[in-house]
């Protein structure tokens, strides 16, 4: 007798599965599976393989990819095991029934006969429904007529009835408002949405076009401009003047450390210092500056100072006081307030001083233009600071050309020539221009063009505006990087937010960095990095510093323009001893 009997794919697939009575599947499955290992897998000569105590005999059907697989007991010998014959009959058998004509199928073994049947046994049940009523209405009527009426039980309105009763009202509630209408009584109309009236109707035009230069031309500009022209024109002849705004009432503190605060216990920054327990003649120790310390670097980071620097600030206060011994607090007030300034005011010195105006002169005498090149991210204002840096620029006497390399926000080179335009009525005489080719050009190449056409023209010195990119962008940084390397300006900007914190030193970093990265300048043994910093809206940020010394101590560069407004004279130089007043409070 057979133990089991499979059919299964030669993709592993079982298909059909056969097994005796008092078979063990585990025994049959381990003997089949080793058969196929050793016939099929291992491509043994025989189609039999003995396990144990059982036959299996395999047979493959490479026209259907099919396996037979059976497994017998060794003793017996059956002879229907003729994988061949029994093959060839299911072959025959399979191709009869293919050729033969399929045989039509009745309606009544239908789905459609179905969906039929029950739709008219329901309709059937609808038609004894309504006869059963009206003959119920029927014997209602007979009886009345006949004086034989008797009270019939209440019937359950059926839904199509209570459907023609609500038709009904609606029908007579329309009926109503109509005769209502023809009485003169008119019904009030739903008040709909009204159309919003535009000042100008669009109509008329006149107050938006631009075109006509009486409108945005030169007279335009001489228009505007009036007195405050006149008041502005030679108000920033000369090197430029220090921002005073954090300076105010506590500059005092920081040149004259010896006042009345400090002598009665010592007031704002340096107030804390009182933790100390200090008693005549007692030496300081790191132990006695450890909280002082704390809350002077939560201090310099409330004002913007990055962490980084708020402990080198630490670390020197702590070796300019431990092991010093001071006879009262007013002393050693005294020489932590002096020398936090002192480091403060190493850190905003720059090593190198930037001197525009004497580097314009020193381009000009060897008859080339100087080139400085702004470069920030999004927003932050250098085509307006730029517009400052070109105003000053001519207050001292120099031509300028400005370059719209800005070739991809829209509005920038529209912005540029209206500053233009502007300073053009000031200075006429070609003393400033504009040199732009519209959008989508190569900025790298726009410069180089420019910088050749303004040592042609004679102009002192050259501002090229760049397209505001963020310092993790790295194709536009690779960009900016063709820009400055190409060109070689001398003076390279990095326009920031003073709003912006330590923001503004991550920003900073990476645009040098990548700027040192991607230079080309190889041949000139150099490499092309920022030159200086251009500090924006440093009006807005009250006492709040702390990234003019971040951006100064990262980089080491110092930062040569600080704009404080948004006019042209708005452009001021950095004030050291201001900031550091601004840091001590």
């Amino acid at each position: 007798m057979l133990e089991l009997f499979t059919i299964f794919g030669k993709g592993g697939i079982v298909l059909f599965c056969f097994q005796g009575a008092c078979t063990q599947l585990v025994l049959s499955t381990a003997a089949v599976n080793e058969a196929i290992k050793n016939i099929l897998i291992q491509g043994s000569s025989t189609n039999s393989h003995a396990h144990k105590n059982l036959s299996v005999q395999v047979k493959q059907d490479n026209e259907f990819e099919l396996v037979f697989a059976v497994a017998v007991q060794k003793m017996l010998q059956l002879s229907y095991l003729d994988f061949k014959e029994v093959l060839a009959r299911i072959e025959n058998q399979h191709r009869v029934q293919k050729g033969a004509p399929r045989a039509m199928k009745q309606f009544t073994e239908s789905k459609k006969f179905e969906k039929t049947a029950t739709a008219n046994k329901a309709m059937f049940e609808q038609d004894k429904s309504v006869a059963s009523t009206a003959a119920r209405l029927a014997t209602s009527v007979f009886n009345s007529v006949s004086g034989n009426e008797k009270p019939s039980p209440p019937v359950a309105k059926s839904e199509i009835e209570i459907a023609r009763e609500n038709m009904k009202k609606r029908m007579s509630s329309g009926k109503k408002s109509k005769k209502a209408t023809e009485n003169g009584t008119k019904a009030p109309k739903k008040k709909g949405k009204e159309a919003r009236q535009w000042e100008m109707g669009g109509k008329s035009t006149e107050g938006i076009d631009f075109s006509t230069p009486s409108v945005n031309g030169d007279e335009d500009h001489k228009t505007c401009w009036g007195e405050e022209g006149v008041q502005l024109k030679g108000s920033m002849a000369g090197d430029l003047s220090g921002f005073e705004g954090h300076d105010s009432d506590n500059e005092d503190e920081v040149s004259n450390p010896t006042n009345e605060s400090e002598t009665s216990g010592g007031g704002g920054m340096f107030s804390f210092l009182k933790n100390i327990n200090l008693t005549t003649q007692q030496t300081v120790t790191s132990e006695h500056l450890i909280p002082v310390l704390d809350k002077l670097k939560e201090h310099l980071t409330s004002k913007n100072v990055a962490t980084e620097i708020s402990e080198q600030l630490c670390n020197s206060l702590e070796s300019n006081l431990v092991g010093k011994t001071y006879s009262t607090f007013t002393g050693l007030n005294t020489t932590a307030r002096n020398a936090l300034s002192e480091s403060l005011t190493k850190i905003l010195s720059p090593k190198r001083r930037v001197n525009v105006l004497r580097d314009v002169m020193d381009a000009k005498q060897k008859g080339r233009p100087y080139v400085i090149t702004f470069c920030g991210v999004n927003g932050v204002g250098k085509s307006t600071n730029l517009a400052k840096v070109c105003f000053w620029l001519l207050e001292n006497g120099y031509r300028v050309l400005v370059v719209g390399g800005d070739t991809f926000r829209a509005g920038a080179v529209e912005q540029l020539r209206t500053h233009v335009s502007r300073l053009s009525v000031l200075y006429p005489n070609e003393q400033v221009q504009l040199y732009e080719r519209g959008y989508g050009k190569d900025p790298a190449g726009l410069a180089f063009e420019a910088i050749k056409y303004a040592k042609e023209r004679r102009y002192d010195v050259v501002l090229v505006d760049t397209a505001g990119r963020m310092q993790d962008n790295e194709p536009l940084m690779r960009a900016l990087s063709k820009l400055v390397a190409l060109n070689k300006p001398d003076l390279t900007l990095f326009v920031g937010e003073a709003l912006v914190g330590n923001e503004a030193v991550d920003q900073l970093v990476k645009f040098n960095q990548s700027l040192v990265d991607n230079s080309v300048a190889a041949d000139a043994g150099t490499k092309s990095v920022i030159d200086g910093i251009l500090l924006t809206k440093f009006d807005c940020i009250d006492d709040k510093v702390g990234a003019a010394i971040s951006m100064t101590y990262i980089t080491g560069q110092p930062i040569v323009f600080v704009g404080t407004g948004q006019q042209y004279p708005d452009l001021k130089s950095l004030n050291v001893k201001s900031v550091v007043s601004a840091l001590l409070r």
